[in-house]
């Protein structure tokens, strides 16, 4: 769902500002004039040019405002008795260019989306047996039985092989030792616990 808002704020470049003579060239008076006006052009769109009127509106003196004005005023038009920020408007309309574009390309998306889901089951078959598809369904068995099989083979195919050492393979004849070595194998921790004295 779309948001029918303005844009809570707008992008400025410290480096662009910073590096503008006339900017330079201001009182700080003048920078914060600049800045009050900017903001309010930008929530408000446009301010009264009449002195009085601006100076009302920027909670300052008239005084103020006179002051500085004649220093701030190449920041901005005066169209039909207000005051604007062309650079800001530009952004303004940038904004909402972007958000147009965004949501026609939305609709466009979701309209090929639901396109192809409301297609008539026939065309879908038709497609289907022309090219393979990876997400094409087998048949499904009656009576609820499993399309996947246990195999046996595949469970021993991943335990690891027991070697056994027998009497055959121990060319060096210590049958002794392999002999007690099967026979603690096959002992339990009770017949240990006898052997061991405990």
């Amino acid at each position: 769902m779309s948001q029918n808002r303005d844009a809570p704020a707008y992008q400025e470049y410290a480096a662009t500002i910073l590096a503008q003579l006339p900017f330079r060239t201001m009182t700080l008076q003048d920078r914060g004039l600049l800045y009050t006006m900017r903001l309010e052009c930008w929530v408000n769109v446009r301010l009264p040019h009449n002195h009085n009127d601006l100076a009302k509106v920027l909670g300052l003196s008239v005084g103020e405002v006179t002051g500085s004005l004649a220093a701030v005023l190449s920041y901005f038009e005066v169209v039909d008795g207000f005051i604007i920020s062309p650079e800001l408007e530009n952004y303004r309309a940038h904004l909402e260019d972007r958000k147009s574009k965004q949501s026609n390309g939305g609709k466009r998306g979701s309209a090929i989306t639901n396109g192809k889901r409301n297609r008539p089951a026939k065309a879908v078959d038709d497609e289907d047996s022309s090219t393979p598809s990876s997400t094409s369904r087998l048949p499904r068995r009656g009576g609820g039985e499993s399309l996947v099989k246990s195999s046996t083979k595949m469970q021993n195919q991943i335990q690891p092989p027991v070697k056994r050492i027998t009497t055959e393979a121990n060319s060096d004849g210590n049958a002794e030792w392999l002999a007690e070595y099967e026979a603690a194998e096959s002992c339990t921790a009770e017949d240990y616990a006898k052997a061991s004295g405990g």
